[in-house]
């Protein structure tokens, strides 16, 4: 396992991480599932682990916080808060008010008295950077957490961000996890140059691509991933984004295959290839998956191999952008832009 400083907070972390998103109800993985698939790698050498509140309603956090009892001090344990924990409207966002109380709420199905990275699961834009920012301060000096960062963020408000920090004199976000894989590349156009001018460490989700990069899926075969049960729109063939995400693939498992590489270390190792990511966070189900990816620990790509990725798809493309989650409100929502 290769570590590397997160951002510049000094803390080392591996460059993979351990993503919780499937422990629960999402993927089906029991508390023994998942007590074992984190003591497998703690034993390997990871030592991030990420969840967040809204995963399996709350069940992820449970199962991470009984998994890791008695390891405590070996693990990076971040989570994240601001989506949707209940029908409340209020029980959700960057509030004050409600980040006081996910953070609570965090902590007790956790298990622990604090959390080494607490993240924005997302930009709130109906809540001040100031008044989210203050409050995580305040939480921050009281000894809750240690350091905040955020989660998909575009890149202008990273900037935006790290400007009202300095100025009014408040922590900063130390890390952003964004969407990056081979398919969906277009962070390298603006977040990616952010990020690294801030010196944030970034933590990089789906670098799977959802299961497009896993080997699972190919021309002329059944696609036989667990996510294509709930997210049917993000592998049917008949669009044309699937189609092309179809093509890279099949391009893709002949340079693994040149190359002597299985198709996920051949998706991992391009990820953590980039000078500004930190890790990239995976989300095994089960054991035979996390095996799988743990082969690509120490997989480093030659130049040759990143340049064969580059004539497939081309750096700063994304073969499905509307799937990233970060389209700004405004042309999401008619009322921001019309008047």
């Amino acid at each position: 396992m290769r570590y590397r400083t997160l951002g510049r907070t000094g803390v080392q972390v591996s460059t993979l991480v351990l993503g919780a998103m499937n422990f629960g109800r999402i993927g089906n993985t029991t508390q023994e599932d998942a007590t074992a698939i984190v003591g497998a790698a703690l034993d390997a050498g990871i030592n991030l682990i990420d969840t967040a509140d809204v995963y399996s309603g709350g069940q992820s956090e449970e199962m991470v916080g009984k998994a890791i009892a008695g390891r405590r001090d070996d693990v990076v344990l971040a989570t994240k808060a601001t989506l949707p924990m209940g029908d409340d409207r209020n029980q959700r966002g960057g509030s004050r008010r409600w980040l006081i109380t996910a953070l609570e709420n965090s902590l007790r199905r956790l298990g622990v008295d604090h959390i080494d990275l607490y993240q924005m699961h997302r930009w709130d834009p109906t809540t001040s950077d100031e008044e989210t920012l203050s409050a995580l301060t305040d939480q921050q000096r009281a000894g809750k957490i240690r350091y905040f960062g955020s989660s998909t963020f575009p890149a202008y408000r990273i900037a935006q961000a790290q400007w009202t920090a300095r100025e009014g004199r408040l922590s900063p976000y130390v890390t952003e996890q964004p969407n990056y894989s081979i398919l969906q590349r277009g962070i390298e156009t603006h977040v990616l140059p952010a990020t690294q001018d801030y010196g944030m460490g970034v933590l990089a989700w789906s670098p799977l691509a959802s299961g497009w990069l896993s080997g699972a899926i190919r021309a002329g075969q059944e696609i036989s991933t667990n996510r294509a049960e709930f997210m049917r729109q993000r592998y049917d063939i008949s669009i044309p984004a699937n189609r092309a995400k179809l093509d890279a693939v099949e391009q893709l498992a002949t340079v693994a295959d040149e190359t002597a590489l299985s198709m996920i270390q051949l998706a991992l190792g391009f990820v953590t290839a980039h000078p500004g990511v930190t890790s990239a966070i995976i989300g095994p189900r089960t054991m035979d998956h996390l095996h799988s990816q743990l082969a690509a620990a120490d997989t480093v790509l030659s130049a040759d191999v990143l340049d064969a990725i580059d004539a497939i798809v081309a750096p700063g493309v994304d073969l499905a952008a509307h799937e990233k989650n970060d389209t700004p409100p405004a042309l999401l929502e008619p009322a921001l832009r019309r008047r």
